[in-house]
């Protein structure tokens, strides 16, 4: 939970992914079309991949990834960041993070 955490606060917003999952993609697509640039954390990629993922699973992420922290808060997996954004919701948090200053 410590890495997480750790990660997680190293960034405007942080996205736990795997190179392998389409939502994962998606998901970085989408802050990458708001001009947001996210730190990336490819969990299938690191040494503590598994450790990071259990963590994930400990807050509630289900599936694990993708995972995004704005502004080192957990903010949701997949469907909670496209309701965020469907709803004009991330922008707001975006811009209070300070990863998004338009």
């Amino acid at each position: 939970m410590d890495v997480v955490a750790r990660l997680a606060s190293q960034s405007a917003v942080v996205i736990f992914s795997k190179s392998t999952c389409c939502m994962s993609h998606a998901i970085k697509r989408l802050f990458y079309e708001q001009g947001v640039s996210p730190a990336i954390v490819e969990i299938d990629q690191e040494m503590y991949g598994k450790d990071i993922e259990w963590s994930l699973a400990r807050l509630g992420c289900s599936p694990p990834v993708p995972a995004v922290f704005v502004g080192g808060k957990f903010v949701g997996t997949a469907n909670t960041v496209m309701t965020l954004h469907l709803d004009g919701s991330l922008k707001r948090l975006l811009k209070e993070a300070g990863a998004l200053w338009l």
